[in-house]
């Protein structure tokens, strides 16, 4: 479990890198963004947002599954846990957003700018708060079309970042379970991702900061337990001794 712990930890002391710089730097979202860099923003979102994460997860799992080469029954039960880990990750961030209740930077963008009380926002049905974002924006042209479409949809609370948990938890399961393997690719390719999905929701107007820092935590906290129970109930994350030459190979490649 301690070394488990460690690197998990390692992991997540990389994913907390960017959101804590730009923390402590006093740095205050603008919808004054460049539009096609923002539009490369919003695909790296939309990796996580359904339907798309949906495949995301399926997609990450299946690559989990061919480098452990688990039997059967392990891997279902691999699924399983995985599943799970991502689930019960966004049932807390649920509960914590209902009872944080902390605005978006957008909602409060638009309090400043078109005059529309946060509370009484947020009082309103969801259907209701994307309905005010339609007619506050419709004549705003510096605002992309797209990103107005993304705030209609995404009109819930901010603290803890919903998708920086999903993408911070794959980040973290990664170097849990596949940092045995040597999978050195695969996790730089997750930490990037990960780190690239949690900028998108800062300066998409989505979240604060604080808010990638304590998604990353929890799912640092469920990742590893989860990678212990994986262990414990799938088999040993070393590989067996007919894979140590190919991951030897591998090495020496740097492949």
């Amino acid at each position: 479990m301690l070394s488990i712990a460690r690197r998990t930890a390692a992991g997540a002391a990389i994913l907390l890198i960017m959101p804590l710089v730009v923390w402590s730097s006093g740095w205050m979202w603008h919808p004054d963004q460049n539009a096609t860099w923002l539009k490369s923003l919003y695909w790296v979102t939309e990796t996580v947002t359904q339907p798309w994460g949906i495949i995301t997860h399926v997609l990450l799992f299946a690559w989990f599954l061919w480098c452990l080469r688990f039997r059967l029954r392990p891997a279902i039960m691999l699924f399983a846990i995985l599943g799970g880990a991502i689930l019960v990750g966004q049932g807390v961030k649920s509960w914590v957003k209902e009872h944080v209740q902390e605005p978006r930077p957008f909602v409060v963008w638009l309090e400043k700018t078109h005059h529309v009380p946060v509370d009484e926002f947020y009082n309103l049905k969801r259907r209701d708060r994307g309905m005010l974002v339609k007619e506050q924006l419709s004549e705003q042209q510096d605002i992309p079309v797209f990103l107005r479409k993304h705030w209609q949809k995404e009109t819930g609370f901010a603290f803890p970042s919903g998708h920086t948990m999903f993408a911070a938890s794959w980040a973290l399961l990664g170097v849990g379970l596949l940092w045995p393997r040597r999978r050195t690719i695969t996790l730089a390719v997750l930490l990037v991702w990960a780190t690239g999905v949690m900028g998108s929701r800062l300066l998409l107007g989505m979240h604060w900061p604080r808010d990638l820092v304590v998604a990353t935590l929890i799912s640092w906290a469920l990742v590893t337990f989860a990678t212990w129970l994986a262990e414990r109930l799938c088999g040993p994350l070393t590989p067996p001794p007919e894979e140590k030459q190919e991951i030897a190979e591998r090495d020496q490649t740097g492949t």
